[in-house]
């Protein structure tokens, strides 16, 4: 109170500020305690991972082996690439070259034809279609042949050269050729039974067959081992049921 009587204001003033003070305080304080909110839910795919259930621990083997167990199944399933083996298999390798002269099919072409028969009417004996493809048309030209395979054939007989003045490459080793005797062999076989149209079972072709081209030929595995030759094949195998004729690596006339 100052002189004079008259009383002093501040203390009104204080209990304002204290009022005051205390009434902004009061939110504050109450911030601070307020519980926090409540967690967001999780998104249905952490829902779904936690509730799916576990591999067990005991399948997890089984499991690793799962990929082994595929490679074999594919392996035993997938076709299996066979290597050619025996007359037929090696003669349709090595007849692709033949190809491009006498046709995919034996149809012809710069080469004579083979299919339908033709082949057969030529060469009735397997013996006398080896030495000649051994050979080839020219040195028969030069050994002068005037025909080659069978000399009565039906249809007139073959004479080299005569075929659109194209030679008959010779493929034996002794004439430059590139093809071994097994594989003369084997083409000879694919193109009389193949391509030519003789039947295997048949009366006329069966024995001829069993002896040159099946692949139980003892023949072609004795040309094949390199044991035998054309040279030396006939003599060699005089005491089969049907001996073969001579064969031979130089020009000579049907027998």
């Amino acid at each position: 109170m100052l002189s004079g009587g008259t009383p002093s204001a501040e203390p009104t003033a204080s209990k304002e500020v204290a009022k005051t003070a205390t009434s902004s305080a009061a939110p504050a304080m109450a911030a601070e305690v307020a519980p926090p909110p409540p967690p967001k839910p999780d998104p249905a795919y952490v829902v779904a991972a936690k509730t799916r259930k576990k591999i067990p621990f005991w399948a997890m083997a089984t499991l690793s082996l799962l990929p082994v167990w595929a490679f074999f199944y594919l392996l035993a399933v997938s076709p299996q690439e066979r290597e050619a083996t025996g007359p037929m298999a090696i003669g349709e390798a090595v007849y692709g070259a033949c190809a491009s002269c006498h046709g995919a099919a034996g149809q012809g072409g710069a080469g004579r034809v083979l299919h339908e028969g033709e082949v057969l009417k030529t060469f009735p004996h397997i013996e006398d279609m080896l030495n000649y493809v051994y050979t080839g048309s020219q040195p028969f030209v030069s050994a002068g042949l005037a025909v080659y395979g069978d000399p009565t054939r039906e249809g007139g007989a073959h004479a080299p050269l005569s075929y659109n003045g194209n030679a008959m490459p010779s493929q034996g080793e002794t004439w430059g050729g590139g093809l071994t005797n097994y594989e003369i062999l084997g083409v000879v076989c694919h193109e009389r039974y193949a391509i030519g149209g003789a039947d295997p079972k048949s009366e006329q072709w069966a024995a001829e067959f069993a002896t040159w081209c099946s692949e139980d030929s003892e023949i072609f595995a004795a040309l094949q081992s390199g044991a035998v030759n054309f040279d030396t094949l006939a003599e060699t195998f005089s005491m089969l049921e049907t001996p073969p004729r001579e064969i031979g690596t130089q020009p000579r006339a049907s027998k």
